[in-house]
């Protein structure tokens, strides 16, 4: 919680904390002086003298703790410590763009270290991270698809979704590559961009699914939908699913969904050509927006007054009842 709150915390007057080391000082002080004003005595031995066991003897340093703290709280209350916060307006033309994820279990596949479908997560959570204002969904598929993600403006939720994919999602494994575009056709199908865009990432050949890869290509067409074809893999690498063998992806396949509909297509055959294939992807689709940011700041140096205070006059109060002295 406190690293949360420093974190988002920033400071009108930050060259005012350096004082805060006056506290150390003041505690070395301290402990120097009561150690030289302790009265002393000489004697043969001190087994017969203990400190008296009272709370007023084991809390005798409290006062002077509470003085710090209170200096301490005073110095940051001077310094303003502020809450930031950060709104972004967004002026223009965005893109609509599905991620559409093949997580068969072939995506187990230890070629793209740890995984294919790990590495193709953390490749697509870059792209979306370096598309602000675009609104972007997630679709996944194996034998079946379904919508993780509907278009949104919110990335931190599709970033949130994009982590949670896992092999294994949906229970029948398979490659419905005509499925999983047709659910991504459908989710852009009434929007109104401009420019409408599916990403396609797969490493398998169609198989399993109720829909044929050339209908949900048709729609696409049909809906002015540009499809993105990757084809992940080396085509060789164990997967904790299968025993060892050769995995290909359908070239002509994916490559003809690609023409048909306005995209390109993508063999990425290491994490760096998968790197390569989403920021050429990001570089043709560029989004028209203008973005202004606000920056809106919050005192939060109310508490560290009180906490000054609350602490002065606690002091205070203890010095003059529980440990008054008296000459």
């Amino acid at each position: 919680m406190l690293y949360n709150w420093w974190q988002h915390t920033f400071f009108a007057y930050p060259w005012l904390l350096p004082l805060l080391l006056i506290v150390p000082y003041l505690v070395y002080w301290h402990w120097k002086s009561d150690a030289s004003n302790s009265p002393r005595l000489l004697v043969s031995t001190t087994g017969y003298f203990r400190p008296p066991a009272t709370l007023r003897w084991r809390w005798r340093k409290l006062p002077f703790a509470l003085r710090c703290l209170a200096i301490a709280a005073m110095i940051i209350a001077l310094a303003r410590p502020q809450e930031k916060f950060v709104e972004e307006q967004f002026v223009g033309e965005g893109i609509d763009i599905i991620l559409c994820f093949d997580i068969s279990g072939s995506m187990t596949g230890n070629d793209f270290p740890p995984t294919r479908l790990a590495a193709a997560k953390d490749i697509a959570t870059e792209f979306v991270e370096s598309r602000g204002g675009d609104r972007i969904g997630v679709v996944i598929f194996s034998s079946q698809s379904f919508t993780l993600c509907p278009l949104t403006t919110d990335h931190h939720t599709v970033l949130s979704q994009i982590n949670a994919i896992e092999n294994g999602y949906l229970t029948e494994d398979g490659t419905a590559i005509g499925s999983g575009l047709a659910t991504s056709v459908d989710r852009l199908k009434s929007s109104t961009a401009k420019s409408k865009v599916v990403i396609l990432l797969t490493d398998g050949v169609d198989f399993g699914g109720v829909i044929p890869p050339d209908i949900a290509e048709k729609l696409a067409k049909a809906y002015g939908i540009k499809v993105y074809c990757v084809g992940i893999g080396t085509k060789m690498a164990n997967t904790d699913t299968t025993q060892p063998g050769k995995f290909g992806f359908d070239d002509n396949l994916l490559k003809n969904i690609s023409l048909q509909t306005g995209g390109l297509y993508f063999q990425a055959n290491d994490r760096e050509g998968l790197q390569k294939s989403y920021a050429t992807i990001s570089q043709l689709e560029k989004s028209k927006i203008e973005t202004t940011t606000y920056s809106h700041y919050t005192e939060s140096f109310l508490p560290f007054i009180l906490i000054a205070i609350v602490c002065l006059l606690l002091e205070i109060s203890l010095r003059l009842t529980v440990f008054k002295t008296f000459p």
